[in-house]
């Protein structure tokens, strides 16, 4: 989810957002954590790339950089894992 431009996530909007996903969803899709991060990766034709992320996430190599709209949006979650890898 993108947040409207001048808002916030603030703590009641995390809690509306894993109240919405255990609601509508199940509550195994309620992630450990919501964090905001100032861009998600897009492809040329302005379809969401989770697979980047998730590979990020896991520690695999992103193959695909070019097909991206904004490739440097990746970088906040390299920077994510290093910090929650500390945490």
């Amino acid at each position: 989810m993108k947040l409207a431009p001048g808002e916030e996530l603030t703590e009641e909007l995390k809690k509306t957002i894993a109240r919405t996903l255990r609601d509508k969803a199940s509550p195994r899709h309620v992630p450990a954590k919501i964090i905001a991060v100032p861009d998600i990766p897009y492809t040329l034709n302005m379809k969401k790339v989770e697979t980047a992320v998730t590979n990020i996430l896991h520690g695999r190599p992103v193959t695909n950089r070019d097909a991206l709209a904004n490739p440097e949006s990746l970088d906040c979650y390299e920077g994510l894992v290093a910090e929650l890898q500390g945490a």
